[in-house]
C-alpha cells in the first residue's frame, strides 16, 4: 500500500490496493453511521463493483480510493476519479472527488481532499468537483437540506457536518440537486387532469406503454436513444457507454416492474421514457450490506410491504418538450403507483435551474425536501 504521512498532524493517507484495503475502504462508512437512524447501508458487493476490473466505467476513467489514519486508525476515505469521457463531452479538464466519507475532523478533510486536488492535477485536470460516485450517472451530491428522513433507493445520504468540512476545505458550491415528495391523498389536482387529457387529443398517434421485458435489447436500444437526446443538454451529462447500459439494465432487470417503466410513442416513435422503482431502501435497511440466503429471504420477503417508489428518470426528445408530455407522464405513473398501493413517491434528481419540471412538479402536489450539492474548486 502506497502512503505518505503529514508531519505534525498524525494523519497518514494510504492508497488501496490490495483486497483487504478495499474491504477496510468499503466497511469504513459504518463506524461514521453507527448511531444515524436514517442511514441505509449500500450492498457491499455493489460498491466493490465500482472499483473492479469487470466495471465499463474503468475503460474511459480511473478511480484510486484512498484512506486517512489518524494515529493509526482510519479516520477517513475518498476517491480520485479523472473521467476521460466526460473530459472529452464537456470539454474541461476536471477531475471529480467521490466515496468521501471523514470523522468530524477539518484536518482530515483538509488532508484527503488535498491529497486528491494532486492526483488529478498531476493528470492534467484545472478543477476538481464532486462528490459524485463516480459520475453523475451513478450517486452524487453532497445532502445540505433534508435531514430528516431516510434516502431513497438510490440516492446518498451524509451527515449534516459534511457541507462545514468541504466549504472549510474551499470547496464552493456549483449546482444544487432537489428531490420532491408526494404523499398520496387519493386524488390528482384537476387542471392536471385537464393538461393530461389536452395532450392526449393534441398529439396525434400518442401511446403509452409498458416496456417489454422480452425484447430487452430492443427496448434499451429505444431508451438509450431517448436518454441521450432528452439530457445532452443538461449540466455535468456524459451519455453512457453501451457497455454501462448493459450492466445498468443487468442491475436495475430484477428490480424493475414493467408497469413503472413507460414508453411514450408518437407512431412508431418512441419520443419520452419515464422510470420508477419500489423504494428497496426499505429492504436494504435490514440487510446490513450483504445479501446471502437470509439476506434474499429478507429481501423478498420485506419487498412486499413497500409502499414507496422513487421516480428516477424521466426524459422527453427535445422536439416534444414544453408540450405536456413530462406531465402526461408523471400522471400515468403517479395513476399506477396508487393501484399498486404506493402512499409516497420520490421524484429525484431535479436540476435546481429545470425550472419547468419543478414547476410541474409541484402542481402535482409535489414540494422539494432535499437538496444535494456538487461542490467545486480550481487547481
Amino acid at each position: 500500500m502506497a502512503s505518505y504521512r503529514i508531519p505534525q498532524t498524525g494523519i497518514e493517507i494510504r492508497e488501496v490496493r490490495s483486497r483487504r484495503e478495499l474491504k477496510t475502504f468499503l466497511r469504513f462508512p459504518w463506524k461514521i453511521y453507527e448511531r444515524d437512524p436514517h442511514w441505509v447501508p449500500p450492498l457491499l458487493k455493489e460498491q466493490a463493483f465500482h472499483f473492479s476490473p469487470k466495471n465499463p466505467f474503468l475503460k474511459h476513467a480511473e478511480i484510486v480510493p484512498f484512506v486517512a489514519l489518524k494515529d493509526g486508525i482510519v479516520a477517513g476515505r475518498i476517491a480520485a476519479i479523472v473521467d476521460r469521457n466526460y473530459i472529452d463531452y464537456q470539454r474541461e479538464k476536471v477531475g471529480f472527488f467521490g466515496f468521501f466519507e471523514c470523522i468530524r475532523d477539518i484536518t482530515v478533510a483538509q488532508t484527503l481532499l488535498e491529497h486528491v486536488k494532486n492526483q488529478v492535477r498531476n493528470k492534467g485536470m484545472e478543477g476538481l468537483l464532486g462528490p459524485l460516485n463516480p459520475s453523475t450517472n451513478d450517486e452524487c451530491g453532497l445532502l445540505v437540506e433534508g435531514f430528516d428522513a431516510p434516502p431513497f433507493f438510490m440516492m446518498p445520504h451524509n451527515p449534516p457536518y459534511y457541507r462545514d468540512l468541504l466549504e472549510q476545505c474551499g470547496l464552493h458550491k456549483v449546482k444544487d440537486l432537489f428531490a420532491n415528495l408526494i404523499v398520496d391523498d387519493g386524488s390528482i389536482p384537476a387542471r392536471i387532469v385537464r393538461v393530461h387529457d389536452r395532450v392526449r387529443k393534441r398529439l396525434s398517434g400518442l401511446n403509452i406503454r409498458s416496456i417489454n421485458m422480452k425484447m430487452l435489447h430492443d427496448e434499451v436500444q429505444k431508451f438509450q436513444e431517448i436518454y441521450n437526446e432528452a439530457w445532452r443538454d443538461n449540466w455535468g451529462f456524459v451519455p453512457p457507454t453501451a457497455e454501462e447500459l448493459d450492466v445498468m439494465i443487468k442491475r436495475l432487470r430484477p428490480l424493475t416492474d414493467p408497469d413503472l417503466a413507460l414508453f411514450a410513442e408518437v407512431g412508431t416513435e418512441p419520443v419520452a421514457f419515464a422510470l420508477a422503482l419500489p423504494n428497496y431502501n426499505v429492504v436494504l435497511k435490514r440487510l446490513n450490506g450483504t445479501l446471502g440466503l437470509l439476506g434474499l429471504l429478507k429481501f423478498f420477503y420485506f419487498s412486499r410491504k413497500i409502499d414507496e417508489m422513487r421516480i428516477l428518470l424521466l426524459g422527453v426528445k427535445s422536439r416534444y418538450q414544453k408540450r405536456g408530455l413530462e406531465t402526461l407522464l408523471y400522471v400515468e405513473i403517479f395513476r399506477r403507483g396508487q393501484k399498486k398501493g404506493y402512499q409516497r413517491g420520490e421524484m429525484s434528481w431535479i436540476l435546481e435551474d429545470n425550472h419547468l419540471m419543478q414547476k410541474g412538479i409541484e402542481a402535482l402536489g409535489g414540494r422539494k425536501y432535499k437538496t444535494y450539492r456538487i461542490y467545486q474548486c480550481s487547481l
